[in-house]
């Protein structure tokens, strides 16, 4: 009997909530966007992208969404996309990533200390999301936030991972605004910072400069106790 009911009480357990989901098709227009790009490029990823790193590491990194030919194409996170370049050769220097370079899924870098997730996982027409798109997503965002301990980190790039981030642990935007260089106190131990999305644009246009990237990454070395390159 004894056994009997744990097994029973076992089955009734909710299932927890994934943090990614390889077929979800929740939302349409950007399914259907997928469809198209697939019959265009047989050979590219073209579904959600999956977060990249361990679950419940100290640092949590929050991008917009895939690129077209980048993550989009190889099915990881920054991989392959402009913006990865800047990004994963500041993880490395940081001691976050084995290499400086993303090529592809099968190239043996690993993540250690670090996880990189998106606002939306799935490659938008022209980069940019549906508000609704960023809330339906956010289910998988929700799942690596609540993996953090007390004391980790979250770095946003850009406004829109700025926000969804907000939204999702449940705290006012006005409250918090986005600025580059911003540290923000949102919950238990827990910061959010704040830096322009390391894209094409931004680096071209010097928005955005590696030496404010990496100025980015010194705050949050310090944050976490973490020791930080000398440039």
């Amino acid at each position: 009997m004894r056994g009997m009911r744990a097994a029973s009480e076992t089955a009734i357990l909710p299932e927890p909530a994934p943090d990614y989901d390889h077929a979800c098709r929740r939302c349409p227009r950007l399914a259907a966007f997928l469809d198209e790009v697939k019959r265009e490029h047989p050979d590219y990823w073209c579904l959600p992208v999956p977060p990249f790193g361990p679950i419940g590491a100290p640092l949590l990194i929050v991008g917009l969404a895939p690129g077209m030919h980048g993550a989009n194409a190889t099915g990881r996170a920054f991989t392959g996309d402009y913006a990865g370049i800047l990004l994963y050769e500041t993880l490395h220097d940081f001691g976050y990533a084995s290499a400086p370079v993303a090529v592809s899924r099968d190239d043996g870098l690993a993540l250690d200390g670090c996880r990189i997730s998106n606002s939306v996982k799935c490659l938008p027409p022209d980069n940019k999301p549906l508000p609704i798109e960023v809330a339906t997503c956010s289910r998988y965002l929700s799942v690596d936030i609540a993996s953090l301990a007390a004391g980790s980190a979250l770095l946003a790039l850009g406004r829109i991972a700025h926000e969804s981030t907000l939204r999702v642990l449940g705290l006012p935007l006005r409250a918090h605004p986005f600025a580059h260089g911003a540290r923000h106190a949102v919950g238990e131990g827990l910061a959010l910072f704040d830096s322009y999305h390391c894209s094409r644009y931004n680096t071209n246009t010097g928005r955005l400069t590696r030496a404010m990237f990496r100025a980015v990454f010194r705050d949050v070395a310090a944050y976490l106790g973490r020791p930080a390159p000398k440039d």
